[in-house]
């Protein structure tokens, strides 16, 4: 029976396992296409290689980033496996380089899966006094030239803002390929792919999504050549983002650019106002003046904002007084502020720095905030009112 078209205005949700091809010829052509990977096939076969919904998925993803091909994953690290992945060939031994400043997820994959599962030869570049210096970055990529530089526009969770401009032209000159990881400025404050760099990754499950009710990841290019090949990595080890969590990437996606502005705008004036309480020693952001990389955001976000998340430090006589107020500061918060792993909510929510990172961050008056996009007096409000009482105590 034939079916009767639908006048729906968007993408349904495609769940089907396998797609019909009707006849052996079609069949053939279809297997044979297949081989070129592209990024939207004449006929789908099987949603491990394609799927219809994921596919209108990614042209939401292509429209914010501007750029000429995106792919989902099921998470943020398949996307990290997946750009690493293409680029790892038996024909190339020259080291690879990455930033230590970059998400924990990716350092642990890094030593379990890159060194010691598939014995790259890995090495890192770390910051002093809380920025990269691109003098020893420079000396580094001459001595090593690596194959592949991998890093993070904004780090976590010490916000350090990496001048992506000069360091892909330094990579791009000493013939390395430059992957970044976007998630905390998003497209919305930086587009890295307009200075050169190969590949752009976001953990889907922050910004894009916002709402924290699915994990997704996405990789973003201009290169054909590096997109089938991602492609095929993609469809061989079945890093797939499902129809249904792309469905719903597609409809918050859309509000993407209304709620991170308000995110930005509420994290802004937070930190200033952070920055005048009595009992905090220290925050970390990079829209104020006295952060490190301050003038490198300036230039290189242009004034859009400076991203979302603050991370600050309680004062304290000694590492039991910070701990003491850290904790009492969770808890008088906890009915509004919830203590969750993640980043990107609609509603602000935090982490303790100490508890998640340990030795690498070991102060433990230390938290990260991810600023929602609620109201800002009302947020304000609510961490008035535990800061106060943590000051009188």
């Amino acid at each position: 029976m034939k079916r009767k078209e639908v006048n729906s205005s968007r993408m349904p949700v495609y769940r089907d396992a396998g797609f019909e091809l009707f006849d052996a010829g079609t069949t053939a052509e279809a297997f044979k296409k297949e081989t070129e990977h592209e990024r939207e096939p004449d006929n789908y076969i099987y949603s491990r290689y394609r799927n219809p919904t994921v596919v209108s998925a990614e042209e939401e993803v292509m429209r914010i980033e501007g750029c000429e091909w995106a792919l989902l994953t099921q998470s943020g690290m398949s996307a990290i496996d997946t750009a690493l992945s293409i680029f790892q060939n038996s024909n190339e031994t020259r080291p690879w380089l990455f930033f230590t400043e970059i998400y924990g997820g990716t350092i642990s994959f890094i030593e379990s899966v890159l060194k010691k599962r598939r014995g790259l030869d890995i090495h890192y570049f770390t910051p002093e006094n809380g920025k990269y210096d691109l003098k020893e970055f420079g000396k580094e990529i001459s001595k090593l030239k690596p194959a592949l530089v991998y890093i993070e526009s904004i780090s976590n969770p010490m916000l350090i803002v990496a001048d992506v401009q000069e360091i892909t032209r330094i990579a791009k000159k000493n013939g390395s390929r430059v992957i970044i990881d976007n998630t905390f400025s998003t497209p919305l404050l930086y587009k890295p792919l307009n200075d050169g760099v190969d590949i752009v990754i976001h953990s889907a499950t922050k910004y894009f999504s916002g709402h924290g009710n699915l994990t997704a990841g996405v990789i973003c290019g201009n290169s054909r050549k590096i997109m089938q090949d991602a492609i095929e990595y993609r469809k061989f080890v079945g890093h797939m983002l499902s129809p249904d969590d792309a469905y719903r990437l597609q409809t918050q996606i859309q509000s993407f650019e209304l709620r991170f502005s308000r995110q930005c705008s509420n994290a802004a004036n937070l930190a200033e106002y952070f920055n005048k309480v009595p009992v905090i020693r220290k925050v970390w952001f990079p829209g104020l003046k006295n952060h490190p990389t301050h003038t490198i955001a300036k230039k290189l976000f242009e004034g859009k904002g400076f991203g979302a998340m603050i991370t600050f430090d309680f004062e304290g006589k000694d590492g039991k007084e910070k701990r003491r107020r850290r904790d009492k500061f969770i808890k008088l918060v906890s009915e509004k502020i919830k203590l969750i792993p993640t980043l990107g909510d609609p509603h602000t929510i935090l982490m303790p720095v100490e508890a998640v990172w340990g030795s690498k961050y070991p102060e433990p008056g230390m938290i990260r905030l991810s600023v929602g996009f609620e109201n800002y007096n009302e947020l304000e409000k609510t961490l008035r009112k535990a800061l106060d009482a943590i000051g009188k105590s």
